[in-house]
């Protein structure tokens, strides 16, 4: 979640919200990502071709998220639907591979590297562009993946919380996404000075590797909104998850 490079509005994709402890494989609060299994991006620094990131994008922000009811306004551009006025606008995906698993992105405050967190890739809109091509721009510069297909709005939400010295007020719509890819992702393919400090890995995720998951993952209600999303399929409009306020 660092601020976008373009308006200098957004914040750094790895903004935290609530939750804590440790995924399988990883330490709670350390920063490293859990063990990498065949698919998987291992953390911290990483080569191309392997999953392995320094780094997000320019301008997304990481939420938490609960469930109320349901909203409409799928697809659309930057400043319809019922945003509020003056929220940062963001796109997120929840990019599906072959398996279902699914691809976050692992960030940290860039002063506390102990305090770490599990994010969906995405960012802030640019100029004029829909949410559309801002998820898909975001998809492409955070982690190298080039070939996704954009599908529903699943989720909207209203997140605010502090990150790297200052607060974040976003609207933030999660598209679903589909990848033919079964290796790891690229990598990251374009990042700012405070996303370089700020992220450090790539991995993909099974439900239940989410559910039986203690790090911090946002949404935080993923791992639920991921099983019933893979149960029952698309929702016929979005679901608009709780504020998460921090």
């Amino acid at each position: 979640m660092t601020p976008d490079s373009g308006d200098g509005t957004g914040p750094d994709k790895n903004a935290p919200a609530g939750g804590t402890g440790t995924t399988p494989g990883g330490e709670a609060g350390t920063g490293s990502a859990p063990e990498s299994d065949a698919g998987t991006g291992s953390v911290s620094g990483g080569d191309a071709g392997t999953g392995s990131v320094p780094g997000g994008d320019a301008g997304t922000g990481s939420v938490p998220g609960g469930e109320t009811g349901t909203g409409s306004a799928p697809g659309g551009e930057a400043g319809t639907g019922s945003a509020s006025v003056g929220l940062r606008q963001v796109a997120r995906l929840i990019l599906l591979d072959p398996d279902d698993r699914v691809l976050l992105v692992h960030g940290h405050e860039p002063d506390d590297p102990t305090h770490t967190w599990w994010f969906t890739p995405g960012g802030g809109l640019e100029g004029d562009e829909t949410r559309e091509q801002a998820a898909l721009r975001e998809l492409a510069e955070e982690t190298g993946i080039t070939d996704a297909e954009l599908g529903p709005v699943l989720w909207r939400r209203h997140c605010s919380f502090p990150f790297a010295g200052r607060r974040w007020d976003q609207d933030e719509w999660y598209f679903l996404a589909r990848t033919r890819r079964t290796a790891p992702a690229p990598g990251p393919q374009a990042l700012t000075e405070l996303e370089t400090r700020s992220l450090s890995g790539l991995r993909w995720w099974t439900s239940a590797e989410l559910s039986a998951a203690h790090e911090t993952v946002y949404p935080i209600r993923l791992a639920e909104l991921l099983r019933t999303l893979l149960d029952e399929g698309p929702p016929s409009t979005p679901v608009v998850l709780a504020p998460e306020i921090v």
